[in-house]
């Protein structure tokens, strides 16, 4: 059992043969699609996807590369969205300072405006974080503060996206109550600390992503990546941490139902459950 916790298959690059990655995606063992927005037009395209498929299901957001952009209009969008019914979270969302294509201030506030939303909707947030750990930890944790004590009960506020930075870093995001998601950025060669996250880390707090059609495994670098790729990411995992990849992946799988509420995934055996709690 696989969920990939962070896609864009509404993404154009994918529209030759959408059906098709889905279909292979499936075969491989994943049950479930949670399929982000990073503007309003691919936060349609999102929820579209997820009205037309049983597995997947949608996040509607702004990138913070789009955040200069973005007026009332944009955000009542993102609200009537919001309202589907197989919107699971609000995002992508957060703060990007390594190409600053908005402004840092524009970013930080459409950040906040979106934590509001989550809060409003009583959604979690999948957030978006590049060379901004210390903001972007410092506006979480404001929120986790006035969030937590009407948060539903026992449930995560979010998720960090496409996790880059230390254990360290990312216990302290799960002392606020978000998860780690790790991408397949643990396959590619020099990259100690997302290994070290990737091993050192409950999995209860852990999920996976393939980010597609972006950032693909070691194998499929400079191609197009996609869901089906995650087996690759989970067998590394796994590898680091001394577990089985059935242990790892209904692990980070019951981590992502956890998460975005996804009560139909799929049936977990008490072996694989076990072995998915195991502290390697």
């Amino acid at each position: 059992m696989l969920v990939d916790s962070h896609c864009h298959l509404q993404d154009k690059r994918f529209d030759r043969d959408r059906q098709a990655a889905l279909e292979r995606a499936r075969e491989a063992g994943l049950r479930a699609f949670v399929v982000v927005g990073t503007d309003v037009e691919s936060s349609r395209r999102a929820v579209a996807l997820a009205d037309e498929q049983p597995d997947v299901y949608a996040v509607v957001g702004v990138h913070p590369h789009e955040a200069a952009k973005v007026n009332g209009r944009t955000l009542q969008a993102l609200r009537q969205l919001a309202d589907s019914p197989k919107v699971v979270a609000i995002g992508e969302t957060g703060l990007d300072y390594y190409r600053k294509l908005s402004p840092p201030e524009d970013q930080k506030r459409l950040f906040r405006r979106l934590l509001e939303l989550a809060g409003e909707r009583r959604r979690p947030v999948v957030i978006h974080s590049r060379q901004a750990d210390g903001e972007t930890f410092d506006i979480l944790a404001a929120f986790a503060a006035q969030m937590l004590p009407g948060w539903p009960k026992d449930r995560p506020l979010g998720v960090m996206h496409c996790f880059a930075g230390d254990l360290m870093l990312a216990l302290r995001y799960v002392q606020l109550g978000f998860l780690i998601s790790v991408p397949a950025t643990c396959t590619y060669p020099k990259t100690d600390r997302i290994c070290a996250v990737a091993a050192g880390l409950p999995l209860r707090w852990m999920t996976v992503e393939t980010d597609a059609p972006l950032l693909p495994p070691q194998s499929h670098r400079g191609k197009r990546n996609e869901p089906a790729y995650l087996t690759e990411t989970v067998e590394r995992i796994a590898a680091l941490r001394g577990q089985t990849y059935l242990g790892v992946a209904s692990g980070t799988a019951l981590a992502a139902a956890w998460l975005f509420g996804l009560g139909d995934i799929g049936d977990v055996g008490e072996e694989e459950y076990l072995e998915g709690q195991r502290v390697p």
